[in-house]
This record gives structure tokens, sequence and C-alpha cells, in this order.
């Protein structure tokens, strides 16, 4: 198959949050593809540095910075050192997540917090620290990542569901607010994506993976590829006039 080259990413900066593995590697080995200078944060230094060595053969070679996303003044640092070294960011992908499993019964009020610390907090103070430079350049990109989740009632994974729903209403509110500057937001809805993550903690046997995709009117395993380029899509300038949106990418899951 072949797909689209975006030649307005060309040189452009973009910030990939979690992007060291999973979903967001596969996000920034797309923007490299495409030329963009890549920044990613993460908290895992083995991956993030194995991915920047797979990409050097690109024509901007990808930044890893350490980020704890949790450390709100660590995440406005490292938006700060990655503008100062590529340049204005215009895009933003909120990538970064996790998905645990709990018990309703078992939440504690500490879990709580700390599953919206990781899943929602860091997706509007990233949006607010970007903000200046995609109207110092007149636009802007940012790809909030919400979840099928929500919407189905996952109650193995409430406190995730729930913040993956409050993603649809940041997006919302941020796509009001910086319109007037040009700057678009959007979210997109995973589906099933079978990462390696997934794959060690949730799908260790391939028959679980099998009895996902048979659900799915498209009978194909949903991989992170799909998700970059429906990133890219929303990043380039093909879609200028797309905002205040949610697309869900799950092959028909939902």
């Amino acid at each position: 198959m072949t797909f689209a080259n975006y030649p307005s990413l060309a040189d452009r900066a973009v910030l990939v949050t979690g992007g060291a593995s999973g979903i967001g590697a596969d996000i920034v080995r797309a923007f490299a593809a495409q030329g963009a200078k890549v920044a990613f944060l993460d908290i895992l230094d083995e991956a993030g540095a194995a991915l920047v060595q797979e990409l050097k053969g690109a024509s901007h070679q990808p930044l890893y910075l350490h980020c704890d996303l949790m450390d709100i003044a660590a995440l406005k640092a490292a938006v700060k050192e990655a503008a100062a070294r590529l340049g204005s960011i215009a895009v933003l992908v909120n990538n970064a997540a996790n998905d645990d499993r709990h018990k309703i019964d078992e939440v504690t009020v500490e879990y709580w917090d700390s599953s919206q610390n990781i899943n929602l907090r860091p997706q509007f103070f990233a949006a607010q620290a970007v903000h200046p430079y995609m109207k110092e350049l007149g636009h802007g990109a940012i790809i909030n990542f919400s979840s099928i989740a929500w919407k189905g009632g996952a109650d193995g994974m409430v406190s995730y569901a729930t913040a993956k729903s409050a993603v649809i209403g940041l997006t919302k509110a941020l796509a009001r607010g910086f319109g007037k500057d040009n700057i678009r937001v959007n979210a997109i809805e995973p589906g099933a994506v079978i990462t390696e993550r997934q794959k060690r903690l949730w799908f260790p046997d391939p028959k679980q993976i099998d009895a996902v995709v048979a659900r799915q009117p498209l009978q194909k395993v949903l991989l992170g590829e799909e998700i970059a380029r429906t990133v890219l899509f929303l990043a380039a300038d093909d879609s200028r006039m797309i905002t205040k949106q949610t697309f869900t990418v799950d092959a028909g899951l939902s």
C-alpha cells in the first residue's frame, strides 16, 4: 500500500508526549518520515534512545527529552527546551496515557488522582505551554488522545475512562479558545490498538486478540501505524478547516 505524503509537515516542529513506545513511537516514526522536526517526551530512557538511533537516517533525527508528565514544571521546561532546539512548536500530539485496570471498589483517592494526573492534566498544560509558540507562528495543530473506552462503560478502568471522556470536553474548549489564533484542536479515539504493552498485559493469548478482531467490522488487527496516519492528516495543512472534532479509529469496534 502507498500512503499520503504531506509537504506542509516538512521541517515543521512537532512535540509528542509518551513517544518512546507503542502508539507514540509510531507517531514519532510517521512524522520523521514526513521530514518533520520531532521532539518526544517520555520516562522510558532506553526505549527513547533506541528510537532515536532507529531514526538516525531521517532528515531530522528526533530529539528525546526525559520528562515525567505528572510534574507540570518539568513538562513546561521540556516544551521550552524543545522549542529552543527545534524552533517554535507547530504541532502538539498529546498521546501519553496509562490504561491500567482496576476494580471500582479498590480505587483510592491517591490512585484516582494519579490516573487523572497522567491521562488528563498534562494534555491541558502541554497545550497551554505550546500556545504562545503557535500564536507567534500564526498557526498550529493540537491532537489530543481520547479513547473508545469511555463510550461503552469501561467499569474495569473507570478512572481512565473518565479522563478520556473529559479529553473530549477539553478539546472542544481549547478549539474555541485557540481558534482566533488559527490553532486547530482535535481529538482521536483509538480502539483496541495491539501494541507490545497491550499484548504483554491484557492480551497475552493470541486467541484474545482474535476475539477482539472478530468483533470489528474491519477484521484486521489494529496497529499504531493506523492511528499515526490519522495524526498526520490532522497535523497537516490538508485539514486546515477541521477543528473541535473527534475522530474514532477503531475498525468499527465501538
